[in-house]
């Protein structure tokens, strides 16, 4: 099955109905690209999302396209039972073309740890596809499931976990920690030699005003798969850099040029309102969910608010002595205590909220980042990952990396790894609180797991996953990927397990004692599939801030 996105294919009709959750995965996927064919514009366009998961009260969201264009009151509904025989709850919002028709609205006085079906009621009577979603736990509650997303390039292939992952029975949420789409014109990333046909978003242009955003949310919210995922699952989002502008900060990004491409504030206004506007999440910029008394799950922002630059090595190799340069800039400008991933006040916010979490009883305390926190140095062996007819980007960037790394640097300046100092200060604040810390993370598109420590004591543990359909750094080497982990690990004491050769998702179980997390890796993103398997699983027992 092939979803060509085309202008005329971003808007799905709502006629699926009540019947939707009943339907096999891919009947219902084929049901809605012969909706989006035949859309008119109208009604009901993306199907329902949920997310902002409590324990009393959930956000939930769609888009209502009236005919008229103007604004619109929307209903919303919810029942225990599929049929609404009874309607336990409802809440109303009015949306319009001032954010895009779409509408979100927060319901509360719902029951702890309980499966709710919504829908979503126009004024004509007409109704959205059914929704499902589950409230957080209340109490002694014994498992909490989660699967964990980032890195969805379209453009690359297909969102085969996001399928895998909405046809089990066995997940009680989701979490996507960012890169959800790209904002590259067509043909940049993915170059056209690695892109698959019919997988193409618009705009075919570079995102940067608001329509352009708007549109690239609509084009990815058109894929079933994800459609379908967003219908069954409430879903945790926060953004990472992709969302914006590649290597985003608070003043600016490496995928930026105000020389021809404006005012930065205004780009990063725009890709914010869309976000908002189209996404299942509250405009709190970060926040802390309570998982019964397991665990406390926040959600923070690294990115567009209090980001510093990131440092820039690239000067120092054409100094007359690189690894001079290389050293001062180790002992001095990378350890500033005034660079930041998330603001002083976020820093103090998280760190109030952990020792507060650990105080109240929580028996975990997990933390998502958009970027790895694990330090992580290029092998001096790298070297030969590269084969003859390596290009040279691909070259220069591990022969860089081998270099830093003999200089006592990690490869990437864009994770934490730019920011050894604000690392310093999160860690030891999590030590001091006596938190049992999970750190889960992307970015990278590869599969990582760390033991975190901090001055020769451990501090927690972190779970990064591989992306849903980007590629990893095993798109510019050819050695085997094995050979690839094992140099890895050998040469990073915080490293255990990576794997840089497959897409997929992370799948994290919480119990009181113990939290275990799979890598969920599906056979290709090349072809449509439902073929996925558990490559690894770490476990971390409480109270030991390391794996077992």
């Amino acid at each position: 099955m092939t979803i060509t996105i085309d202008r005329r294919a971003l808007v799905l009709t709502g006629t699926l109905g009540f019947g939707a959750l009943a339907l096999p995965g891919f009947a219902w996927a084929q049901g809605l690209v012969a909706g989006a064919a035949s859309a008119m514009g109208t009604g009901f366009t993306h199907a329902v999302a949920s997310g902002e998961p409590a324990n009393d009260s959930m956000l939930l969201w769609t888009r209502y396209v009236p005919a008229n264009g103007g604004a619109v009151e929307l209903t919303v509904e919810l029942s225990t039972s599929a049929d609404f025989a009874k309607v336990t709850a409802r809440g109303v919002a009015i949306t319009g073309p001032w954010r895009d028709f779409t509408s979100k609205i927060t319901v509360d006085g719902l029951t702890p740890g309980t499966v709710y079906h919504y829908r979503f009621v126009a004024p004509d009577g007409s109704f959205s596809p059914v929704g499902r979603t589950r409230t957080l736990p209340e109490n002694d509650a014994t498992s909490w499931r989660a699967a964990i997303f980032s890195c969805s390039n379209m453009g690359f292939g297909y969102f085969n976990a996001y399928a895998h992952a909405a046809a089990r029975d066995d997940i009680d949420c989701t979490v996507h920690l960012g890169d959800y789409f790209y904002e590259y014109a067509t043909g940049n990333y993915p170059v056209a030699k690695d892109a698959v046909a019919g997988r193409t978003p618009e705009p075919a242009g570079e995102l940067i005003h608001l329509a352009d955003y708007r549109l690239r949310y609509a084009s990815y919210r058109s894929d079933p798969d994800l459609m379908r995922l967003h219908q069954l699952q409430p879903m945790i989002v926060q953004w990472d850099d992709h969302e914006s502008a590649n290597d985003s900060w608070e003043g600016g990004a490496q995928n930026h040029d105000a020389k021809t491409e404006g005012d930065w504030n205004q780009r990063r206004a725009a890709s914010i309102q869309a976000y908002r506007e189209w996404m299942p999440v509250s405009d709190e910029p970060w926040k802390a969910y309570e998982i019964g008394t397991l665990a406390t799950l926040f959600r923070t922002e690294t990115r567009l608010l209090a980001r510093t630059e990131q440092p820039d090595v690239a000067p120092l190799f054409k100094a007359a002595d690189p690894m001079a340069a290389l050293k001062a800039f180790r002992d001095g400008a990378w350890m500033d205590p005034g660079a930041t991933m998330m603001g002083s006040q976020q820093e103090v916010w998280l760190d109030h909220a952990i020792r507060a979490s650990v105080k109240s009883g929580q028996r975990w305390q997990v933390v998502g980042f958009g970027t790895i926190m694990g330090e992580t140095m290029m092998p001096a062996e790298a070297g030969t990952w590269l084969d003859a007819n390596a290009d040279k980007r691909a070259r220069g960037y591990i022969e860089a990396g081998i270099a830093a790394a003999k200089a006592g640097l990690p490869y990437n300046y864009d994770n934490w790894g730019g920011y050894p100092a604000a690392r310093r200060r999160f860690l030891s604040g999590a030590q001091n609180a006596g938190a049992n810390l999970v750190v889960i993370s992307g970015d990278s598109h590869n599969g990582w797991a760390y033991d975190l420590g901090q001055d020769g004591k451990p501090a927690g543990v972190e779970f990064a996953g591989s992306s849903v359909s980007s590629n990893g750094i095993e798109g510019g080497i050819k050695a085997d990927p094995k050979m690839i982990a094992r140099e890895l690990v050998a040469s990073n004491p915080e490293l255990k397990w990576c794997d840089t050769s497959k897409r997929g998702y992370m799948v994290m179980t919480v119990t009181p004692d113990a939290v275990s997390n799979d890598w969920v890796m599906v056979d290709t993103v090349k072809a449509k599939t439902m073929k996925a398997a558990v490559t690894h699983t770490a476990t971390v027992a409480r109270g030991r801030n390391v794996m077992a």
